[in-house]
This record gives structure tokens, C-alpha cells and sequence, in this order.
């Protein structure tokens, strides 16, 4: 073979390799473009789904800058515990959305919004430096003919754009219809109804060792009432059904890096999630759906057997939160309120892992606004006439004790005291809150008070206090308007 005809060879096999595209690919929004999804409103379920749970498990990979996905596997996970009548999510609440497309008559059939952790990691210093990969699960009705799944995600409007699509034939040999055969024991809290009439919470724990199952049992009983007692859980009671499934370990206690302590749990639950001292997560994502498919679940709490302080919340995934903590009240709450209703941290003074770019668009939560334009303001419909935008408040004197707790935590952390210490802390900081808030004349208004989403100036917040401002126990209104939207949308 001559030297010519080799080098042509390997310019014809470089050409053709780079223009083909691979069945799973990412694709972009001009590439998506003539895919005409047909939206007539929610579908008969009947007609086009089997009363189960399809689960899309899959790796999602990336850098700060780019993202990519690979299927894992497709499993049944369960029976069907979400609305049979509300299919499509028209609160398009979180950073990701799916839509769950009929292949053939490119009908929709069902969608969702969710976030996710590769969501949050793209926002820390590591990802613009090196790639990391996450496992996730989408879950939603089996369907009875093959689907296109399209994942979208906001681009820099907050526009939904797709970013993935591909096909799933649930008569494939490669989909497994087999349910998984559990032999966990499962603890029933409250039971209203039927799971496709209710919101189905699942509560898992970790590092609870098999001898402390009844302090389990007695923490998932206790955190539960904490959510049912806060308004407007507690007023929709009734529409709520909650089940725990014990998952014992072999030691008490999971994984603390910043304390020192490495500890091996069936969850995988650890502190120090983005470098965050009080940040706690799990990665294997797999291994915690399998464990919840024990019961019907549309949401899912995570009870960590610790005293230290921590916890998190990410839409349409899970909450965590320090069972024995003092304020394990308050976490149970404020991170249900990310996890349940993507309800935004509406608070400034408390470092985060996160870099906060500049605000350039209305934020796409419901809870916090640029307020561009006073005139649309997104929660104006809950504001009394005359109330002033933006409304004033003692915010000077304010941001200077919260910096100064702050930099009191962050000193009293790294001496490593003990837990009673940093609790005594926050209790003092909510006594000096409370002296503030008194004075204010707007204390009990909605208006748009400055400070908000991890930002001192430019992003605003509906009411002066909130559970997602402070740590006190009281949703807001705006935010119990959005809690109940979401309840709304499982019980119709």
C-alpha cells in the first residue's frame, strides 16, 4: 500500500467518524428543533401507561463549561404513586425538566422539572478545572409503547433548551420489567389514601445501627410531625402518606471528613458534600432508589443518625437533615422547602460553596426576584396597596450582626467545639433577629425587602422573615403559596 493511498485512507476514516452521530448523543437546541412535540394536555393514563414505575437510571457527566449522559439501566421501580390525572408539570419549577414523548405520535405524555447534584456541582471552583460524574434516576409511569425522553435545561435566560434525547422501547430486553424483591422492614407513619391520590413521602435513614431501629422509628415519627406541623403542610395533612424503611447499619454515626471521622454506611450519606462543612449528601444515587422502592414515594427524605449540625435539600431528589441537632426542626422544614417546592435560600450573610454570578435575569424560583420591573413583579397578586417597592427595612443594622455571627460560626468551627456550642450561637443569633424584626414596619407585609438567594444587593425576598431567611419555623406567604401549587398538582 503506497504512502498516498494510506494517507487518504485515514482522511476518509477521520471524516466519516466525525460526522456520524450516535443514537444517544447530546443535542442542542437547533438540532432538537424539528422535533415537534404535540401537547394536547394531560393524556388518558390508561391508554398509554401500565400502573407502575418506569426508572431511567443514567450517569451524568461533565465540567463547569459542558455536560454529557450515558444510560445505565431501565427498571421497574415500583407501582405508580403519582397523579393519574395531572401528567404534565406546568410549574416547570427546578433547573433540568424531562418530557416523557409517545416515539410515534410525538404526543406528550407526561414531564417534570428537577434539579439534581451535577446541577450544583457545575457552580464550585473544582468543576471548572476537572470533570466529575453523577448518577441519576428519572421516574415516571411505565409506559405501554416506546417513549422519546428529552431532558432540558435552562440556558442563560432561564429558558428550558434540550440538552438530551433518546428512546426507551419498554418491550426491549435490555428494559427489565422484574420488580426488585425487598426484604427491608417498613415502618407506616400516616396513611390518607390511595398513592396516586396523595403525595407519598418516603423516609430513609443512615447510620442508625440494627440496634437502634426504634430510635429510627421514633426520629421518623418525630421529623414527619415537625413537617405536618408547619403550615401549609399542616392544613394538607391529610394529603400526605408517609412510610420509613429501616436500613440498618453495622456502626452509629456516618461519614464526617471535617472532623475526622470516615465511616462506611449502607446510604452513603456524608458531611463536607462541596467541601461544606455542614453540607450533607449522597452519591449513590442507585443504591438509595433501590432502598425507597420498598414503598410508594413521589418525595424522599434522607434522617442522619448525628448530632452535628447539617443538612440539604435539591428539588425532586431527596432532603437530608441531622436528626439530633437542636434545630433538626428547622433543617427538616427549610431543606423540604428546596427538595419539595424549589423554594430558593433566601438568605446572604452564611458562606456557600457556590460562585453567585451577577444577576442578569429574573431568577426562575418563585421565592426571590431582580425585580426589574416592579410593575410585573412575580408575587404582586399577595401584596397590599401602598406597600412600597422596594420596601424598606433595617437592613444596615441587620447585615452587620449576621456577618458578625458568621465569622463568629466559621472561628467556632474551626476550633471544632462541641455541637452545644454552635447551637447556643444560633439560638442567640434568633434573639437578636427577633429584637429587629419587632421594630420593623413592614414586619408583617409581602413587599420585595433587599437581600436574597446568597446576594446582599440586587436580589429581593417577599416578606422581611421567612424559614428560608432565618431559622424560624414560619413559611412565608409567597412560599406557602408555592408549597401548596406543588401539593396541588400530586392530589388532583
Amino acid at each position: 500500500m503506497n504512502k498516498a493511498f494510506l494517507l487518504l485512507l485515514i482522511i476518509f476514516v477521520f471524516c466519516s467518524c466525525k460526522q456520524s452521530s450516535p443514537k444517544n448523543h447530546v443535542q442542542t437546541a437547533s438540532e432538537s428543533a424539528d422535533y415537534h412535540v404535540v401537547n394536547n394536555g394531560n393524556v388518558d393514563f390508561g391508554k398509554y401507561f401500565q400502573d407502575k414505575t418506569m426508572r431511567f437510571d443514567f450517569f451524568h457527566s461533565g465540567t463547569a463549561a459542558e455536560e454529557h449522559f450515558a444510560t445505565d439501566r431501565v427498571v421497574s421501580d415500583g407501582i405508580w404513586s403519582g397523579s393519574k390525572n395531572v401528567l404534565l408539570d406546568d410549574l416547570k419549577l427546578g433547573a433540568y425538566f424531562f418530557e416523557v414523548i409517545d416515539s410515534e405520535s410525538k404526543l406528550l405524555l407526561y414531564s417534570k422539572g428537577f434539579s439534581n447534584v451535577f446541577g450544583e456541582w457545575q457552580t464550585i471552583p473544582e468543576a471548572s478545572e476537572n470533570w466529575g460524574t453523577f448518577h441519576e434516576s428519572l421516574r415516571f409511569p411505565w409506559p405501554l409503547k416506546p417513549v422519546t425522553i428529552i431532558i432540558q435545561k435552562r440556558d442563560s435566560l432561564n429558558s428550558f433548551r434540550t440538552i438530551w434525547m433518546t428512546e426507551i422501547d419498554p418491550a426491549s430486553r435490555l428494559v427489565n420489567p422484574a420488580e426488585l424483591v425487598h426484604t427491608v422492614k417498613v415502618d407506616i407513619i400516616t396513611e390518607n389514601g390511595s398513592p396516586d391520590k396523595k403525595v407519598d413521602l418516603v423516609i430513609l435513614g443512615d447510620g442508625y445501627s440494627k440496634d437502634e431501629m426504634e430510635k429510627f422509628r421514633k426520629d421518623a415519627f418525630r421529623l414527619s410531625g415537625y413537617l405536618l406541623n408547619a403550615e401549609p403542610f399542616r392544613s394538607h395533612s391529610s394529603d400526605f402518606n408517609i412510610r420509613a424503611v429501616e436500613t440498618p447499619a453495622e456502626a452509629s454515626g456516618v461519614n464526617k471528613p471535617h472532623h475526622g471521622v470516615f465511616k462506611r454506611t449502607p446510604l452513603t450519606v456524608y458531611y463536607s458534600s462541596f467541601d461544606s462543612e455542614r453540607y450533607a449528601l449522597s452519591y449513590d444515587n442507585r443504591t438509595i432508589r433501590d432502598v425507597a422502592s420498598a414503598v410508594p414515594y413521589d418525595i424522599m427524605v434522607i434522617m442522619i443518625n448525628e448530632r452535628t449540625y447539617g443538612g440539604g435539600g435539591i428539588y425532586n431528589l431527596y432532603t437530608t437533615v441531622s436528626a439530633d441537632n437542636r434545630f433538626a426542626e428547622y433543617i427538616m422544614i427549610h431543606e423540604m422547602g428546596h427538595h419539595f417546592a424549589a423554594l430558593a435560600d433566601e438568605y446572604y450573610t452564611s458562606s456557600v460553596s457556590y460562585e453567585v454570578p451577577d444577576v442578569k435575569v429574573e431568577p426562575w424560583e418563585t421565592n426571590i426576584t431582580a425585580m426589574f420591573d416592579p410593575g410585573t413583579l412575580k408575587w404582586k397578586d399577595l401584596m397590599e396597596e401602598g406597600t412600597p417597592l422596594p420596601t424598606p427595612w433595617g437592613k444596615e443594622e441587620f447585615d452587620r450582626t449576621g456577618y458578625a455571627i458568621q465569622k463568629e460560626r466559621d472561628s467556632l468551627r474551626a476550633a471544632m467545639v462541641p455541637e452545644t456550642v454552635m447551637e447556643e450561637l444560633f439560638t442567640r443569633q434568633m434573639n437578636k433577629e427577633n429584637e429587629y424584626f419587632a421594630n420593623e414596619k413592614y414586619r408583617d407585609k409581602v413587599g420585595a425587602f433587599e437581600g436574597a438567594g446568597y446576594k446582599a444587593n440586587g436580589l429581593y425576598r417577599p416578606q422581611i422573615d421567612c424559614i428560608m431567611y432565618t431559622r424560624h419555623l414560619t413559611f412565608c406567604k409567597v412560599c406557602r403559596s408555592s408549597i401548596e401549587n406543588v401539593i396541588n398538582q400530586y392530589v388532583r
